[in-house]
């Protein structure tokens, strides 16, 4: 389904068409966390197209571990879009008294994923790069390094993020 979406970018965008094939060929990540993170971007970037064909073709993936993998992805994308506006709003008003304030906003899903922790948080911080939440990124940035994850892991993940929100964006050209 990708290769459809690829044809479907414009020519002005041909380099996102490109990109879209490169960053889900390989890398440093291991197949779950590459779609997981595809997955999370993809309903993070608002474009359905290119949502449904993400998710076709992660579920055509032959890997036990896609299934827990895509779940976690979507869960993130949920969970990010929520996080990422209140988070983002302290640190962008800078007022000691609402970072004081406890968020009260059900985040269960975080402590307990259906896939390794580590990668959860991985998928966390892709849709949190989207959403430009720079208290989100560092702080699963620093979990995913501190739970083995190496930093050339985090930068193809956000390779993907990135990827994934121009490709939304040519298919709207």
């Amino acid at each position: 389904m990708l290769d459809a979406i690829r044809d479907a970018i414009p020519e002005p965008a041909r380099d996102i068409r490109l990109n879209l094939a490169s960053t889900l060929d390989g890398g440093s990540l291991s197949p779950a966390q590459r779609w997981g993170t595809a997955v999370a971007c993809a309903a993070a970037s608002r474009n359905a197209r290119l949502y449904q064909a993400v998710l076709a073709d992660a579920r055509a993936v032959p890997d036990a571990a896609i299934a827990a993998a895509i779940e976690d992805g979507q869960a993130a994308a949920a969970l990010m879009g929520m996080n990422n506006v209140l988070y983002r709003f302290r640190h962008l008003i800078g007022k000691a008294s609402y970072g004081s304030m406890p968020a009260r906003l059900r985040m269960q899903r975080i402590a307990k994923p259906a896939g390794p922790k580590v990668d959860f948080e991985l998928f966390c911080l892709a849709v949190s790069t989207i959403n430009g939440c720079e208290a989100c990124m560092q702080a699963h940035e620093r979990t995913v390094v501190d739970g083995g994850l190496t930093e050339e892991n985090v930068f193809d993940s956000v390779r993907i993020a990135s990827t994934m929100h121009a490709a939304a964006v040519a298919l709207e050209i």
